[in-house]
């Protein structure tokens, strides 16, 4: 059973129940819906379809609403194909046409006003880079072409040094949050993340839309701003994901490995979810196989202790999802059982009473190192909130995290956080008759066998629903 988790995205591959439920009994656990792409109703039918495996399969896979941002494009261009020539001028402007050599539209009003004359322009994930020459601060910018190439219609466009003025949430991804908080999905992630004003901004957003709608956020990391924002983006988001594509055209390539692993390193210690996205097997796209280098880029973020590894354009378009999916998975079981990724040496929380989460934080703690003094093979957490379940995964346990809940929706959220396997249980008669029953499902359902040791951690009395404080050990009969 595999703790790291897998993240798929979903598209034309990979829009069939068929496909889905292979893709679920290979190992997907969060479908990933690009709202750069697809219309409402492919939309609502993929979550419709989701849902409906889910109870089929016994399952919880989660759902992950992904907001397109503020993505700059270039329009469209003659003949779908022009060839940018190294050491020409090029003028791109604000008012829409069709594009030529000498001049192309972008989306995007302000960008006369935000450039400054030195200042680079990267398209098609930097294969073509342009240098700002003049603006005239209304509606077009001259530059000339740095390094060219075929040039087709509506690239993608990163600005590395331009402080850009446009609002992280564009209208467009207000009306695609409505829609998503409508069918309550579990996450939403945010991209193009500038500071922790985003996050405070999307969340106000969810909040208002409706109390009962518990979805939670994913700030994307891809600008150089949010690197430098980072500690309060990760205090103020609820997960955050490495999007190595654009990061990689906005900051210099050889940074990200190590932003990478600062990032993880940052989401481990606030008990934050993380995701590695993009290129992890981009090869299987076309291919029946990863690359050398793939397998070693997943293996690594395995490592390195991320809570998930995310797929794109393998799933979404490519020849054979549920195999890329399969092949991850290897990856990862191969790696968690041959690798000490396991008990992470956390401080003790500090001793502060006025800290209304140092009981369950102190509990979660001695939970995590009792598992590893014993050896016991489980720890079960009864949780309303899902807290509990974040913060032991943070621990990185070897003891498997079971999370039993009447919260059905925090089975699906909780689908993204490492090592955690969650399970639906609304009785609620006594602490000792709870665990006594707890202990017989997950026998029953082979997660444990006679004589293992668990620990179980719950709130008493149970009937309150509060927050963790007892901590008991015994032994599978």
């Amino acid at each position: 059973m595999k703790r790291t988790k897998i993240v798929a995205t979903l598209g034309p591959a990979s829009s069939t129940a068929a496909v889905l439920e292979e893709m679920i009994k290979a190992g997907m656990d969060v479908c990933r819906i690009n709202f750069s792409h697809g219309a409402y109703d492919n939309v609502l039918s993929q979550i419709n379809t989701i849902r409906e495996l889910n109870k089929k399969l016994g399952t919880h896979t989660a759902i992950l609403a992904d907001l397109q941002g503020p993505k700059l494009r270039i329009g469209t261009v003659e003949n779908n194909s022009v060839e940018l020539i190294s050491g020409k001028e090029i003028y791109i402007t604000t008012t829409e046409c069709t594009g030529t050599a000498e001049r192309v539209y972008i989306t995007y009003p302000q960008f006369p006003k935000d450039v400054k004359a030195g200042e680079n322009i990267l398209i098609d994930d930097g294969k073509l880079l342009l240098k700002v020459v003049e603006t005239n601060g209304k509606d077009e910018v001259k530059a000339i072409v740095m390094h060219g190439g075929i040039l087709s219609s509506k690239k993608g466009v990163n600005l590395p040094n331009t402080k850009i003025s446009l609002p992280c949430l564009t209208e467009k991804d207000i009306k695609d949050l409505e829609f998503a908080l409508t069918q309550k999905v579990d996450w939403i992630g945010l991209s193009f993340v500038r500071s922790a004003a985003d996050i405070i901004e999307l969340k106000y957003l969810i909040q208002n839309f409706d109390h009962t709608v518990k979805t939670k956020v994913v700030a994307k990391i891809e600008k150089p701003e949010a690197i430098l924002d980072i500690d309060n983006i990760i205090k103020e988001t609820d997960a955050i994901m490495v999007a190595r594509g654009d990061l990689g055209v906005e900051v210099p390539m050889q940074e990200v490995p190590v932003i990478q692993k600062m990032l993880v390193r940052k989401c481990l210690e606030a008990s934050k979810p993380v995701i590695i996205a993009t290129q992890m097997m981009e090869s299987m796209i076309t291919n029946i196989s990863p690359s050398r280098a793939e397998v070693n880029d997943v293996a690594n973020s395995v490592m390195d202790g991320a809570d998930a590894v995310m797929l794109s354009g393998e799933t979404s378009v490519g020849n054979h999802p549920a195999k890329v999916v399969e092949a991850m998975t290897k990856i990862i079981e191969h790696v968690e059982s041959k690798v000490d990724i396991y008990n992470r040496d956390n401080a003790a929380p500090e001793v502060d009473l006025h800290n209304n989460r140092f009981i369950s934080d102190s509990i979660c703690y001695t939970a995590a190192k009792m598992a590893q003094r014993t050896k016991a093979s489980a720890i079960v957490t009864m949780s309303h909130s899902g807290y509990t379940a974040f913060k032991l995964a943070s621990h990185r346990p070897k003891a498997n995290i079971y999370v039993f809940t009447d919260n059905y929706s925090i089975l699906t959220t909780l689908n993204l956080v490492w090592g955690v396997h969650g399970f639906f249980y609304d009785k609620n008669i006594s602490t000792d008759h709870t665990i006594a029953d707890i202990k017989l499902i997950l026998k029953n359902k082979g997660c444990v066998k006679q004589n293992d040791l668990i620990i179980n951690i719950a709130s008493t009395p149970i009937s309150e629903k509060g927050k963790s404080n007892m901590i008991k050990l015994s032994a599978i009969e």
